[in-house]
């Protein structure tokens, strides 16, 4: 398997799209990527699009309403600034970009025609999201960029393509006219290398899966991947040359008395026996993720691979700093 993502720099993108299975913690990589790419002075904007308010839960801060909102401070003096976007609210936009239909816009929601529209055409709420997300990535002022990245906490990546590619779909049909040309732009700018999609896995079977199933599917829908973020690499306690034997159970419990009882500690047996049986359990997971790595490795190709430590007490925004060093330290700057 080769990179979709070439010789580009993954960092040198302007939309970060960020993704991975239910539960592997994307929003969290999300946010810490957004800190990373403000480091030094710059500004990044961190967008979520699925209703969730997952952003304002991982910064500890209250519902972000439909508004750029400052939410954190990176080295360096950058800035996060934060983004939920409403598909209704963005369709109101769009009224009023194209048609000027402002007032009779407010007038449509009112009616329920707004929600009537994207129930009808589930397409079309996807179409909103992304054509906002492109938006905030063109956005100038005084010429130039109002954001030097953009970081997209996306739909998972069971539906991960379908939600980036259903906008073209759109140009397809609306060959003429100002949301065509709106189509076409984001169409453009998710096929370019301004966009890079990284993929968040845990060293687990399922996800490692799910993560190399994406990687293939962007690639064949021409869509560059960046990175593979591991998350949550646990610590590993035995030597690799333990690892093996003590999966399978081998492990001496009499030499573990002798040894704890020569640095002073005399333990009872049951201890004992519970220290051997955490022992085994470690092993066997150690395995298994090694085993999981591996494959990752020998399947992603060339697709830069990052790593994210487990933190132990959960995720607060001195958790986020602390996994936005990682990144930095891993040659993630702006």
């Amino acid at each position: 398997m080769t990179s979709s993502a070439g010789a580009a720099d993954p960092w040198a993108a302007r939309l970060h799209v960020v993704s991975g299975k239910g539960g592997t913690g994307k929003t969290t990589v999300a946010a810490a990527l957004a800190l990373a790419l403000a480091s030094r002075g710059r500004r990044t904007l961190l967008v979520e699009v699925e209703g969730r308010q997952g952003i304002a839960q991982v910064f500890d801060t209250a519902p972000l309403p439909y508004e750029e909102r400052r939410i954190a401070v990176a080295p360096g003096g950058g800035e996060v600034r934060a983004l939920a976007v409403d598909a209704e609210a963005a369709l109101l936009e769009y009224f009023e970009m194209f048609y000027k239909l402002g007032v009779a816009g407010r007038t449509l929601r009112k009616m329920g025609a707004i929600e009537f529209a994207t129930t009808l055409a589930p397409g079309l709420r996807d179409v909103l999201l992304t054509g906002k997300v492109k938006e905030t990535v063109s956005r100038r002022e005084n010429g130039r960029p109002v954001y030097d990245a953009v970081v997209l906490d996306a739909p998972p990546t069971g539906r991960l393509v379908t939600f980036l590619d259903v906008t073209r779909a759109m140009a397809e049909l609306a060959r003429t006219g100002p949301i065509h040309s709106q189509a076409e732009g984001v169409v453009e700018l998710l096929h370019s290398d301004r966009t890079m999609v990284h993929l968040v896995t845990l060293l687990e079977d399922l996800p490692v899966t799910e993560t190399l199933d994406a990687v293939r599917e962007l690639q064949a829908a021409d869509l560059r991947v960046g990175s593979i973020v591991v998350n949550r690499v646990r610590e590993q306690w035995l030597p690799d040359r333990s690892v093996a034997s003590a999966a399978h159970g081998r492990v001496d419990a009499g030499r573990i008395h002798t040894g704890l009882a020569t640095a002073g500690l005399d333990l009872p047996p049951e201890v004992i026996d519970g220290l051997v049986a955490e022992t085994v359990e470690h092993a066997v997971r150690v395995a298994a993720e090694v085993a999981a790595g591996d494959r990752l490795t020998r399947e992603s190709g060339d697709i830069a691979r990052l790593e994210l430590p487990q933190l132990l007490g959960g995720v607060d925004l001195g958790a986020l700093y602390e996994l936005a060093e990682h990144l930095c330290e891993q040659g993630v700057r702006r």
